[in-house]
């Protein structure tokens, strides 16, 4: 048997951009990325902490150290820049692998999504 845990979550971002003319996904800094072990083209919930709106999208990878968080296509009309955003990733495993595991949280630097 297989459940679903958390793999990892950004918790807390800024968001620094919402562009309505593209077509969907989260633009995730590159750093912010690696320090979660989030990867390009993954799957993740984004949950706005301002409003309550919940989606699931793709990450593309954005410039590495340029602090952005950037809602693209439709999602864009639920996030705008300021919002704050908890971005989490789920993994597949067994349940004693889920026993043993640690998901990766990061928190960072409020408005900048600096690393702390």
């Amino acid at each position: 048997m297989q459940i679903t845990m958390l793999k990892s979550k950004l918790h807390c971002a800024t968001v620094t951009e919402a562009n309505l003319n593209y077509m969907g996904s989260i633009t995730i800094d590159e750093a912010l990325m690696d320090a979660t072990g989030l990867l390009d083209g993954e799957m993740v919930h984004v949950v706005n902490n301002n409003n309550g709106e919940r989606i699931v999208t793709y990450i593309i990878k954005g410039e590495r150290d340029s602090g952005v968080i950037c809602l693209n296509g439709a999602a864009a009309r639920k996030f705008q820049p300021g919002d704050t955003v908890i971005i989490m990733a789920y993994a597949s495993m067994t349940p004693e692998e889920a026993r043993e595991f640690k998901p990766k949280v990061v928190i960072p630097e409020r408005y900048t999504n600096k690393l702390v």
